[in-house]
């Protein structure tokens, strides 16, 4: 289990490990960080599956056809696959905590530095991987970012 993963992974023994409890006071804002700039492609997505604990949608990072940039990264991250936590209630489902509250749920898209020859090379690395986290909340019409894979959730087989 996550527990154990410091063992085949050693930057996953850090002090940042997830979940993480973000508060508003602890947080500053870095001037000299460039803007996010991500870049996806629809098209990209290889397969859409639920493995029993979330909804995954692996893409094809071959090349760098769907990436996001920009903040602390230098240069362009893969992106390799989205995945979603839920719960079940409205107001547990985010895997992080921003001052002392979860969300419905929360969107996971994990990119990684093509410098390294591999994705399983890049996870043995400080500056490997970047997950971008986005809250999500419960609303009355879905976000049209969301649309296409609300739609395609009842079609996904479970492994």
């Amino acid at each position: 289990g996550p527990d154990q993963w410091y063992k085949n992974y050693p930057v996953a023994k850090g002090h940042h490990q997830s979940p993480i409890e973000i508060n508003n006071k602890d947080v500053h804002y870095d001037r000299s960080l460039l803007p996010w700039f991500a870049s996806y492609d629809p098209g990209a997505a290889k397969t859409i599956l639920n493995n029993g604990k979330t909804c995954r949608v692996v893409f094809d990072d071959s090349f760098d056809r769907s990436v996001l940039r920009g903040g602390p990264l230098t240069g362009a991250y893969r992106l390799r696959q989205l995945h979603l936590h839920w719960g079940s209630s409205d107001d547990h489902g985010s895997e992080h905590v921003v001052n002392g509250v979860r969300y419905a749920g929360e969107l996971h898209l994990l990119h990684w530095n093509p410098k390294y020859s591999n994705y399983l090379d890049a996870v043995r690395r400080t500056d490997g991987v970047a997950v971008l986290a986005i809250f999500l909340q419960v609303g009355k019409t879905p976000k049209p970012e969301m649309k296409r894979i609300l739609e395609e959730i009842n079609a996904i087989k479970t492994k």
